[in-house]
């Protein structure tokens, strides 16, 4: 795998840090790095963006078992009767480009809405956009997510699809999370109380339930992730923040168990990233880092859990390691002391 950018970054050094091995080519270090280890209980998308912005959670969300339905009757039937609906399929743990192949055609047929869950705390609902329909999709998701608060769900998902039959269903970029909202101020809460300019690009104004993430920008891909992150940088203004999430590489490569595809995604990422760090100016901090693990060559389709790394890029930098970090909100405390804001709830801050 050729990433000599993130090799730079330190991404080699994060992976020895963390395993005692450095899986990358040595080279010059022109960054700091270091691993971070998730206290929060969880593994989701949601835990572990939380915890970057300072808030890890000290309960568990609720999950559903391994049954078939795995959800409880009573919530099915309310839902069912709410949105009129002829019923549901796969009521299962399952993946999701899997189950549209599974239950597609069956689902454009009777109207039945594809129901799933993971080994997250996630409510999913497929539907195709145009035979079902996009925002009756929504609606339905709506409704999911007022039933499932009893439950202590952390998610519910559109999963919109197109295509007509079993091998071109195809998942949209109109995907859609219902979040709750966090329990206590995260960073993008406290840099929007001190007025600062928070601008978030792909899904996180839905991983933060619209709290504090300022001017949102939702686009689907990595390609569009870069450049809309690129397009908006410039932007931000004094004392801001950017946040972007690439989910391709969890969507795409990590939950499909495909290494080989994943290493072409990071190749293609690190090639682009002298883009990124070319439009920082005097002061900007670049920090790259992970929500969660989704390791592409473990058995089963879920988020697994390892440390995290972290990477950081300013001009001036002196290079270095800020070592092990025993929780990923000392990423937003580091970032909300250099923007002169907070301190946060949680995290200590490392000196960079």
């Amino acid at each position: 795998m050729n990433v000599p950018n993130l090799a730079a970054l330190g991404l080699g050094l994060a992976a020895k840090g963390a395993t005692g091995r450095n899986p990358l080519p040595e080279v010059a270090l022109i960054g700091q790095y270091g691993h971070a280890v998730e206290v929060s209980r969880g593994k989701d998308t949601i835990t572990g963006h939380w915890e970057i912005a300072g808030v890890p959670l000290a309960f568990e969300w609720g999950y559903f078992p391994h049954t078939i339905p795995a959800f409880p009757e009573d919530f099915l039937r309310t839902l069912k009767e709410r949105c009129s609906l002829p019923g549901f399929l796969s009521m299962a743990h399952a993946s999701g480009t899997q189950v549209i192949e599974n239950f597609g055609e069956e689902h454009v047929r009777t109207g039945k809405p594809i129901i799933y869950t993971s080994a997250d705390s996630v409510i999913q609902i497929a539907a195709h956009e145009q035979h079902f329909g996009l925002d009756r999709l929504y609606d339905v998701c709506r409704v999911a997510r007022e039933l499932s608060f009893p439950m202590n769900i952390g998610r519910v998902i559109a999963r919109p699809f197109v295509g007509e039959t079993a091998k071109t269903f195809t998942r949209t970029g109109n995907r859609k999370d219902y979040a709750v909202s966090p329990p206590s101020p995260t960073l993008l809460d406290v840099l929007t109380k001190a007025g600062r300019d928070v601008v978030s690009v792909g899904k996180i104004g839905d991983i933060f339930a619209h709290s504090g993430t300022g001017r949102e920008y939702k686009v689907s891909g990595n390609p569009a992730f870069l450049k809309a992150t690129l397009d908006h940088m410039d932007g931000v203004g004094e004392g801001g923040f950017l946040m972007t999430n690439f989910v391709d590489f969890d969507t795409e490569f990590g939950h499909r168990r495909d290494p080989v595809g994943y290493g072409k995604a990071l190749e293609i990422f690190d090639a682009q990233l002298p883009l990124i760090m070319a439009k920082l100016r005097d002061g900007d901090l670049l920090v790259l880092t992970a929500d969660h693990g989704n390791d592409p060559t473990w058995k089963g389709t879920d988020h697994t859990r390892e440390q995290i790394p972290v990477m950081t890029f300013m001009n001036g930098m002196i290079p270095g390691s800020f070592g092990r970090r025993n929780s990923f909100a000392d990423i937003g405390q580091t970032i909300a002391k250099h923007l002169g804001v907070g301190p946060l709830g949680s995290g200590e801050a490392w000196v960079h």
